[in-house]
């Protein structure tokens, strides 16, 4: 033993202890990598709901619509069928509508497609209006 204590005192290396090695440490990156990548998903996030918001102080498209049928002349009725049949299809999203509007349809598609066209009977407009009077209901 008394030659171990030598060599260690001799002021000799020890040959098994290898020097600090330096290791590279990129986690301060990674922290914050992810600290602005959820930042920009907050800010993502935030600007959407904004915008959900906003879109419910807008104009409802479903008045729009409604008031567009309401506003229809029908002294035109070529016109005023195409234009029935296209905002009417717009409304038309629950069963109950789905249901007027099928049976709206054949009686404003006689008036779409011919050159020269009939007035409107009365049946089509009591048809009309109860679609109408159903989608002012829903809305």
């Amino acid at each position: 033993m008394a030659k171990k204590e030598q060599v260690a005192g001799s002021g000799e290396q020890l040959r098994d202890i290898k020097p600090l090695v330096e290791i590279a440490d990129s986690s301060i990156y990674f922290y914050w990598g992810i600290i602005i990548f959820g930042v920009i998903i907050l800010l993502v996030a935030i600007y959407f709901l904004i915008q959900k918001i906003k879109s419910f102080k807008s104009i409802n498209r479903a008045k729009s619509y409604l008031d567009t049928l309401k506003s229809i002349n029908w002294s035109n009725p070529k016109e005023a069928s195409y234009r029935a049949t296209h905002y009417g299809r717009l409304l038309a999203s629950d069963e109950r509508r789905v249901e007027l509007y099928r049976q709206l349809l054949p009686m404003l598609e006689r008036h779409k497609y011919k050159k020269e066209v009939d007035k409107l009977d009365d049946e089509t407009l009591r048809h009309f209006e109860l679609f109408i009077k159903v989608c002012d209901e829903s809305i």
